[in-house]
């Protein structure tokens, strides 16, 4: 493991007490995104590591700053990374063929690269990587749990959409802007949970291990990534861990929010958890300490 040296470093941004450091050594290959990370000075060994992924529009620096998880990896001893989108809008590739393939291009293996990165300089833990995004970070919270079921261990999405709707023919993963599918956006898309369960298994074709859980939170207002693309996810991933059956409770963890488990577990436990949220719009206001707990990071 090797801390952060001044060659390492371009950037230093505070957060609140913390600071998010730019990693000046990571190549960005293969579509040169932005690598942002928070190592503390309480580093667990080996140290989970939680990816952030922003929203269209944002940025690492933005997103960190309107989120919580630099100073929860101060707090808890994990690693925070921050990607930053190269394109003009902020968003993220998850439309192309590349970027919804395993080892096959595009932001995703960028984001999997930073990953291995941070396993190699920083000690991190291979066993408990994680991912959260809001809405474009969502929508590639998503494709990595599809595409890379063998690096992340959960994710937790934020006014997301499932993996692979936002597919575009032709799309390539360098244009700028990504491409955009409207179909899904609007809540058009649907399918069966076999038809996007089958997508998310051609990703990663031939892959027979374990399957990152996952935390769904949507607005029912959501005007910009719409609420039919909060039962879209639920089907897609209930298909993926082969859950039938699942239980609500009502106004959990707040009023007008409904909790749905599938399966056995806990909300903490469960292979699949969502939250509908009442009311609420683009985006979900974010749960970090939901998010630390699914994960295992507090409890």
């Amino acid at each position: 493991m090797h801390l952060p040296t001044l060659a390492t470093l371009a950037a230093m941004v505070t957060v609140g007490t913390a600071q998010l450091t730019k990693v000046n050594d990571f190549p960005g290959t293969p579509t040169r995104l932005g690598m942002y990370i928070n190592v503390p000075k309480n580093l667990k060994t080996p140290a989970p590591i939680i990816v952030a992924v922003h929203h269209c529009q944002g940025s690492a620096t933005g997103y960190s700053q309107s989120t919580k998880y630099v100073q929860l990896s101060n707090q808890y001893g994990f690693i925070a990374i921050y990607p930053n989108s190269r394109s003009g809008g902020g968003c993220f590739d998850v439309a192309s063929q590349a970027t919804l393939t395993h080892n096959g291009g595009g932001d995703s293996q960028t984001i999997v690269n930073m990953v291995k990165y941070a396993i190699d300089k920083y000690g991190g833990d291979p066993t408990r990587v994680f991912s959260v995004g809001t809405s474009s970070g969502a929508m590639m919270t998503n494709v990595l749990m599809a595409a890379y079921p063998d690096v992340f261990a959960a994710g937790s999405v934020y006014s997301g959409v499932p993996a692979g709707c936002f597919a575009v023919q032709g799309a390539t993963a360098t244009q700028d802007p990504p491409g955009w599918a409207n179909s899904c956006a609007n809540g058009q898309l649907t399918k069966t949970a076999q038809q996007w369960g089958d997508l998310v298994r051609s990703y990663y074709p031939g892959y027979n291990g374990t399957r990152p859980r996952m935390q769904i939170f949507h607005g029912t207002s959501d005007n910009t990534l719409r609420y039919p693309n909060y039962q879209e996810q639920l089907k897609e991933w209930s298909n993926v861990f082969g859950l039938t059956t699942s239980t609500n409770k009502a106004n959990t963890p707040k009023s007008g929010w409904t909790q749905t488990i599938y399966g056995d577990g806990t909300a903490t436990t469960a292979k699949l958890v969502g939250y509908s949220a009442q009311g609420v719009g683009h985006s979900v206001p974010q749960q970090e300490a939901m998010d630390l707990a699914f994960f295992g990071i507090t409890n």
